[in-house]
């Protein structure tokens, strides 16, 4: 049994992420989740914690009608890409690209956000997720919650159901929880 398939999640990503100071610019302090992806066992352990959520979590049963679970795993860019594509993959499900302004070639919607540090668009095409779909919404970070609650509105303008929201990391102090409540929000380290 290696390190990474010991104790708590939470303390294991804390013990490989790395913090930059001052990046994207000063005064922010980026958790870089690298060093954890490159980790074979550390990677495995985060993609099996953020399917749980959906599966067990009763308020996400309440928000897709009685069923638990997800139909799809939608991955918010970048970072947001790999860990869906994981959680798909392990899953057996599909996973919906939820990308930045102008990086889709087909018909997209997209909804405007403020991050902590600036402003930005998302885009999502029309045809990735059907009506009633159940979605598990999966990123790195939950800071302020703008990022997230854009996605949030793509995928309920597309008809589909957030059933959950599982992030690696919460920025607790930023409120991001609250602003995309009820929607139910999984995070395996808050700091």
């Amino acid at each position: 049994m290696t390190a990474a398939a010991e104790g708590p999640v939470d303390e294991l990503i804390a013990s490989i992420a790395v913090d930059v100071p001052d990046f994207p610019e000063p005064g922010v302090l980026f958790r870089d989740l690298t060093p954890v992806f490159a980790d074979a066992g550390a990677f495995r352990r985060v993609v099996d914690a953020l399917a749980e959520p959906a599966d067990v979590d009763p308020r996400a049963a309440a928000l897709s009608g009685g069923g638990v679970g997800f139909d799809v795993v939608a991955g918010v860019e970048a970072r947001g890409f790999l860990l869906a594509a994981a959680v798909a993959l392990d899953a057996g499900t599909g996973v919906v690209p939820i990308r930045k302004a102008g990086k889709l070639p087909r018909e997209s919607i997209a909804a405007d956000y403020e991050l902590e540090y600036g402003t930005a668009t998302l885009e999502v095409h029309t045809d990735s997720i059907r009506p009633g779909q159940r979605v598990l919404l999966v990123d790195d970070v939950l800071a302020t919650g703008g990022t997230l609650l854009a996605a949030i509105a793509l995928v309920e303008r597309l008809g589909g159901v957030v059933t959950a929201v599982s992030v690696v990391i919460e920025l607790g102090a930023l409120g991001g929880r609250q602003r995309i409540a009820p929607h139910p929000v999984h995070a395996l380290w808050t700091t």
